[in-house]
């Protein structure tokens, strides 16, 4: 395994972290066969600003912390009433039981961002809503399945038992395939006409063969200690199963809001650097954080021989190109008002001072 992580090391010791940021921008600008328009159409909100740090913009007085506190807890009580009534047969009350649980906690990533993208483009929280329900049922079907024993083999997601624990196996596949139904559902329901068909591809694509799903296949391939792991079949992975749905959460709250295809691929290109951003802060946090601070068991990558952004870059590295995503990010958000993107500002300002 020693000399694994050598070989690896010299294949990625050339890049530097210009070259970095020119492999990234480059992939941004297609995906899955969207091309993106130039970066030349997108101004500057903030300047670049290190992790662990935060940026000084003229949105100090926006309190960020409060803004999350408020769009969770209006999540949490949706998702409680987006629930059907269980039947009276006993299995499926488990079932049921195990679907809350699935839903109980976690940071609401993707739900707030899709708030978040539907009020920027002038749309309310009550028109996001069904899409945020949705995309969360949605991601938790994927946790579930990703929490197995056959795949990550996961004893804890956000701090307590996964439900394949929590209930049996047989449950949690029940469970997890029920949120997936359900999270469709819930998007086909309440929406109608062009807006439900929209954003049902939209999350559709990027869970699908091509989108997340692809992200997962290759990341279960790759997982060989004895394997020399290219850094871009890294970056495919993470753009695939970390970037495209929170993509897909953005452009679905951009759809419900009534935005423009500017505004929509301006949150789209947002979405793909901001996931990727995420993910090398998680790669940097399962190498640097406690089990209290992450709410699972820290370096299970490194314990699999699994490799990540901190194994191949090195834990500086990545963080030096945490930094470079974040101005990206930050750009891809100049089409609109700096005061009215204040929240997803301090979301990507928030991934990188994790690291």
């Amino acid at each position: 395994m020693e000399q694994s992580r050598l070989v690896l090391a010299r294949k990625v010791s050339h890049y530097s972290t210009s070259k970095l940021s020119r492999k990234v921008s480059s992939m941004n600008q297609q995906i899955n066969g969207l091309v993106l328009p130039p970066r030349i159409h997108y101004r500057r909100v903030a300047a670049s600003a290190a992790p662990g740090t935060t940026t000084t913009t003229k949105s100090s007085k926006f309190d960020y912390d409060l803004y999350v506190k408020t769009k969770r807890e209006a999540v949490s009580i949706s998702l409680h009433r987006a629930f059907p009534p269980p039947l009276k047969q006993p299995e499926t009350l488990k079932m049921h039981e195990a679907m809350r649980y699935a839903v109980g906690g976690g940071r609401r990533t993707c739900p707030i961002a899709c708030i978040a993208a539907c009020e920027l483009v002038g749309g309310t929280q009550d028109d996001a809503m069904p899409g945020a329900c949705a995309l969360e049922m949605i991601k938790a079907s994927f946790c579930v399945q990703d929490d197995l024993p056959s795949i990550d083999d996961s004893e804890l997601r956000h701090g307590k038992p996964t439900v394949h624990r929590a209930f049996g196996i047989p449950t949690a596949l029940f469970a997890g395939t029920a949120l997936l139904a359900l999270g469709f559902e819930h998007l086909a329901a309440r929406y109608s006409g062009d807006t439900a068909a929209r954003m049902v591809a939209e999350v559709s694509r990027a869970i699908g063969s091509t989108g997340l799903l692809a992200g997962q296949a290759v990341d279960l391939g790759i997982e060989n200690p004895d394997r020399a792991v290219e850094l871009e079949t890294l970056e495919f992975v993470h753009l695939h199963k970390t970037s495209a749905l929170l993509e897909a959460s953005l452009v679905a709250g951009a759809i419900a809001g009534g935005a423009s295809e500017q505004e929509i691929e301006a949150l789209r290109a947002y979405g793909r650097v901001t996931g990727l951003l995420y993910q090398i802060v998680d790669d940097v946090a399962d190498a640097t954080k406690t089990m209290e601070e992450l709410g699972k068991i820290p370096g299970q990558d490194a314990m699999a021989g699994k490799s990540t952004y901190s194994t191949i870059l090195g834990v500086d590295k990545s963080r030096e190109m945490v930094g470079e995503l974040l101005v990206e990010a930050k750009e891809r958000l100049g089409v609109f008002e700096e005061t009215k993107a204040l929240p997803l500002i301090h979301l990507a300002n928030h991934f990188a001072n994790w690291a």
